[in-house]
């Protein structure tokens, strides 16, 4: 809608110091002529905007203008709420609970009390603090060194960091990793000995959208996977209804992509005798042989 998109253009505006109209088109998924136009319907309202030609132009808004207050409905301040309980599930500060204070209250906003938006985790001891270290250093421009534990092992890195980004249930930090001399998302439950240095860098160019799941969790190993009945509730909790087929004899199959065989087992095995790994071959053999080894172990 035209007003949604107009409340959007201003939040940006009163977020940021200057956008280029492509800037805004790109974010607001629009083309440079549409931006224009509501550009002059925000003069037209009295929104004092001004535009920048050249390197180093862009849109504005005249310093010292501010909206009033009134801009944001109930339903708006409902859903502000709404975000900052999620964001105070995590944060150990209480900044977010005194900033929910200062918002007005009404009945339409009330209703986003229906919604509630738990980010904590187990790890909420280590979490809370490390999420505001984390976001400070984004903030500061600082590097962080730290030790990460993946599945290939654990390696000492440097990162720039960019944004402290929930996905996929868990929280990551985004960044440049000066190790890989790229982009890269790290879990911070894997993140150990955490230091953030006195050293600062320039900012770079981050590349949107952000790292795709594929690169993540790239699904160069496709698996195919049958499941007792039983273990339907889980593949629907986990994957979605959509995720296996019903076979003749009732079992479900299940098809898709994994990470490595390290994941793939571990996975399977989580099932206990629930699931039967068909393909690929090769890895069906590793598990039938880390069964006997298991068996021998237990059998003793």
């Amino acid at each position: 809608m035209a007003m949604d998109r107009l409340i959007g253009i201003l939040a940006i505006l009163l977020r940021e110091e200057k956008v280029t109209a492509a800037q805004l088109a790109a974010r607001l998924e629009v083309d440079k002529r549409t931006i224009y136009r509501d550009m002059e319907r925000l003069c037209r309202a009295g929104i004092p905007l001004r535009s920048e030609r050249g390197k180093n132009g862009g849109i504005s808004i005249m310093e010292g203008y501010a909206i009033h207050s009134t801009l944001l409905t109930d339903a708006d301040r409902g859903a502000i709420l709404a975000g900052l309980r999620s964001l105070d599930s995590v944060s150990g500060t209480g900044y977010y609970r005194r900033l929910m204070e200062k918002l007005p209250r009404s009945e339409e906003a009330a209703a986003d009390d229906c919604v509630v938006i738990d980010l904590s985790s187990w790890y909420g001891p280590v979490l809370a603090p490390r999420l505001e270290e984390l976001k400070d250093a984004c903030a500061r421009r600082s590097v962080v060194r730290f030790t990460y534990c993946a599945p290939g092992g654990e390696s000492l890195r440097e990162v720039e960091p960019d944004k402290l980004i929930f996905r996929w249930s868990s929280w990551y930090l985004y960044g440049w990793c000066r190790k890989r001399r790229d982009w890269r998302l790290f879990k911070l439950n894997r993140m150990v000995d955490v230091a953030v240095l006195e050293a600062t860098f320039a900012p770079r160019d981050a590349p949107w959208p952000i790292t795709p799941p594929e690169r993540v969790y790239p699904g160069a190993l496709v698996a195919l996977i049958r499941f007792d009945p039983a273990a339907r509730w889980r593949l629907i909790d986990e994957y979605g209804i959509k995720s296996f087929t019903r076979a003749e004899d009732g079992s479900l199959l299940f098809r898709r992509g994994f990470p490595d065989r390290a994941e793939l087992i571990r996975w399977v095995l989580s099932f206990r005798d629930q699931a039967e790994l068909l393909e690929p071959v090769e890895v069906r053999e590793e598990l039938r042989k880390l069964a006997e080894i298991l068996l021998r172990k237990y059998d003793r």
